[in-house]
């Protein structure tokens, strides 16, 4: 797990445990009795309506930890739809990478295309696998080899221009 996933997740965990440990249910009921105890009208309304406030503050703040564990979940869940949108964009971008260096080896690119099936993708997600990082981070890195060594061919052989550079003659 990534470090950012593993602060949202102890983050919400630690709001929620204060949640959780504050008692609501028991701490409402003690309040609705003290309430009850109370002559004035007025001072009953402002202690029903200090009560209201915080219930509507800790429902807020569950919700806005409900939201980060589902945010969270969002990262590293695919829809079959998402799949399916995948296998089409990488059939297409593994077709171009291949027109880059036709000397590869083509049962590498279909065998990486077989990874990317519905049934493959769910199962490896059930199993804690992050396949953004394990899918995106290595095609990027093809695609910028792929990109680096055509303009390098292009260029005679030149390296890559430097940071401030734009690459273009003057």
């Amino acid at each position: 797990m990534d470090e950012q996933f593993v602060g949202v997740v102890a983050t919400a965990g630690a709001q929620l445990a204060v949640l959780a440990a504050k008692g609501t249910a028991v701490q409402v009921s003690n309040k609705f009795q003290a309430i009850r105890g109370k002559k004035q009208i007025e001072e009953i309304c402002n202690s029903y309506e200090e009560l209201i406030n915080e219930l509507v503050a800790e429902r807020s703040q569950a919700i806005a930890i409900a939201q980060a564990y589902d945010a969270e979940l969002q990262r590293y869940e695919i829809t079959d739809e998402d799949i399916g949108h995948l296998q089409n964009t990488v059939t297409k971008a593994l077709d171009i990478l291949r027109s880059f260096s036709p000397g590869s080896d083509i049962a590498s690119f279909e065998n990486f295309k077989s990874l990317i099936s519905v049934d493959t993708l769910k199962a490896m997600q059930l199993l804690g696998f992050d396949y953004k990082r394990a899918i995106g981070d290595p095609l990027t890195e093809v695609c910028a080899d792929a990109i680096r060594a055509n303009l390098g061919a292009k260029n005679g052989g030149r390296s890559k221009p430097t940071a401030g550079q734009s690459g273009r003659r003057k």
